[in-house]
């Protein structure tokens, strides 16, 4: 079966060293604060300034001042610090992100992706992802394999606005984990029972094992 949203960020969590700094973006990447770490020490970052933020707060528990960038209420963890939207892109600008977890609508085979406009789409805004892409010393992503309509999301090369070029770490998506590699996808681990034909078939390039 697929790994349900909840799965990918645990997987993707899996990563994470002990001591790294973590921005977690929009959507599916702030499931990650709500997963124990056991002995690892992961300070999450979030770009409105939030510093050292855990899980999300308990119905009744929150304070309606402590958001993540879905703006959902979450609790603060020992040594966190809220800290002006300037600062907290001179810590990005400054090379300070570890990793940094983002949603996208396309990734490539050549570390691209896509993540802020839909052709067609009126609005769209790129935000912080740009600075985030540029700055942080890994970037992974976290996406469904395909889009409603199966259309494949990942790809030989993107078709939509890319964010950034050649950046790309890591993709988490429901069938699993890869690494882009150039021409190809690299697989990295399949959720259970999801077999490499399954991913070829839902994927717009090459597979490497």
């Amino acid at each position: 079966m697929p790994w349900t949203r909840q799965q990918m960020a645990e997987r993707l969590a899996h990563e994470f060293e002990d001591g790294w700094i973590v921005n977690l973006g929009v959507g599916m990447p702030t499931l990650i604060a709500d997963i124990p770490m056991g002995e690892r020490e992961i300070t999450y970052h979030s770009e409105n300034g939030v510093i050292g933020y855990g899980p999300v707060a308990a119905p009744g528990e929150e304070d309606l001042q402590l958001v993540n960038a879905s703006g959902q209420n979450v609790t603060l963890l020992p040594g966190a610090a809220i800290v002006h939207h300037a600062d907290s892109f001179a810590l990005i600008r400054g090379g300070r992100m570890d990793v940094t977890v983002m949603g996208a609508y396309e990734a490539a085979a050549n570390g691209d992706f896509a993540n802020w406009k839909v052709k067609g789409a009126k609005g769209g805004g790129i935000g912080g992802a740009m600075d985030l892409a540029a700055s942080a010393k890994r970037v992974f992503l976290m996406l469904e394999h395909r889009m409603r309509d199966g259309t494949p999301r990942l790809l030989a090369r993107c078709t939509l606005p890319i964010t950034a070029r050649g950046v790309v770490t890591l993709v988490a998506t429901d069938l699993g984990l890869f690494a882009p590699a150039g021409a190809s996808f690299a697989v990295r681990d399949l959720a259970p029972g999801v077999s490499l034909d399954d991913v070829r078939a839902a994927t717009a390039c090459p597979l490497t094992e």
